[in-house]
């Protein structure tokens, strides 16, 4: 067994009835094997990232929170209960709630939603902050809710899925499938899809799930758990499926990625490959951030390699998101490298705040959005 000394703590935790393991940082260590890799000169800069505006909401310190973006206007939250609204970089409201927040942000231009380590998701009114209603999910949430087509779908930390009515809050459906006994700590929601939403889950399944009922539409194996021991055997799906046109891709922790047809499930291709921070694709190729650091590009019709950059190892490159010409990733020194869609070359980089850029970039109009572990947001248009 190779030792997990990029993504593991030997130290878990109860959650429900299940252990997780935690994620931490390796880079408190000086150890050369895990130290991020220099970055060298790009020459030459065949791309512009144009800083368009910077904001603070403040930190996120223990947790992973994402922004979310509506149209030009992105809302941003951080750990000690701060929630803010940002209107092409203007600040419009901002509000203290008093209380630790753990889950990142929905919304839909109406409704604001937050959630917190004891299971409540909390909503606001989109225009001006005012409260709205709150509920209590079944244990803590750690992934962003997502507000869509009248419901507010919240994912809790025991792998729980719950639909909450986006009116009044009031429980529609809960979703709840049996868990390994060991799974990694994850921040990872759901994504909207119409109709329903799109979740994977430790043990490597991903499900489609309908958004009227909770039942499932259909649901496949990315990856079967393999080993001689629980921790061999963690094929956690810890970063967010992706769907375009007709067909879905995820990836897995110590798994594999894999594409399947998004009307019944089944496999298109797949490839070994262990990623915890998940990938993007268009209608050319699946781009994805392995666990050592290397940002790899997949045919997407065959699953055959089209380039490698191995060039960030160690520097926990972001889920990747295609913008224009180019594939982005954040990084844990707080980087945002463009690369060439072509061949993975680098295109440019500019730096943020100097802390980890944790959470995926967002799509901002033609550009990108990063909100870093330090609480900075910053948007950059990309030609």
């Amino acid at each position: 067994m190779k030792p997990l000394r990029l993504t593991l703590l030997l130290a878990p935790l109860l959650l429900g009835a299940c252990s997780t393991i935690e994620k931490y940082n390796p880079f408190s260590s000086v150890d050369a094997r895990t130290r991020p890799a220099e970055l060298v000169a790009i020459d030459p800069v065949t791309a512009k990232l144009v800083p368009l505006w910077r904001a603070s909401v403040g930190s996120a310190r223990d947790y992973v929170l994402s922004p979310a973006v509506v149209g030009t206007s992105v809302y941003a939250a951080a750990q000690d209960g701060t929630l803010a609204r940002f209107d092409q970089g203007k600040e419009r409201w901002r509000i203290s709630l008093k209380q630790t927040l753990s889950g990142g942000v929905g919304a839909d231009g109406k409704l604001v939603a937050v959630g917190t380590p004891k299971g409540e998701v909390l909503t606001f009114d989109a225009d001006t902050g005012a409260a709205k209603w709150q509920a209590r999910v079944s244990s803590e949430v750690l992934a962003a809710p997502v507000v869509t087509e009248g419901a507010v779908v919240v994912r809790s930390g025991d792998s729980h899925i719950t639909a909450l009515e986006a009116a009044d809050g009031k429980r529609r459906w809960v979703y709840q499938r049996a868990t390994p006994s060991l799974s990694l700590r994850s921040g990872v929601g759901v994504l909207a899809v119409p109709g329903g939403v799109l979740a994977g889950f430790p043990g490597g399944k991903v499900a489609a799930i309908a958004l009227n009922n909770g039942a499932v539409a259909w649901e496949t194996v990315v990856t079967t758990p393999k080993g001689s021991t629980e921790l061999e055997r963690m094929a956690d799906i810890t970063s967010l499926p992706q769907i375009n046109d007709r067909e879905a891709c995820a990836a897995a922790f110590q798994g594999r990625v894999a594409c399947f047809d998004t009307a019944g499930g089944n496999t298109v291709w797949s490839r070994d490959i262990s990623s915890l921070n998940g990938l993007d694709m268009d209608g050319r190729a699946v781009y994805v951030s392995d666990e050592k650091g290397a940002v790899q590009a997949y045919d997407r019709n065959s699953g055959s390699s089209l380039w490698r950059q191995a060039k960030l190892t160690n520097r926990q490159p972001s889920r990747p998101l295609v913008v224009g010409g180019y594939v982005a990733v954040g990084d844990v020194q707080g980087w945002v490298h463009l690369l060439r869609r072509d061949d993975g070359a680098f295109a440019n980089r500019i730096a943020t705040d100097g802390s980890a850029i944790a959470a995926a970039p967002m799509a901002l109009g033609s550009g990108l959005l990063v909100q870093t572990r330090d609480g900075g947001l910053f948007a950059f248009g990309v030609e």
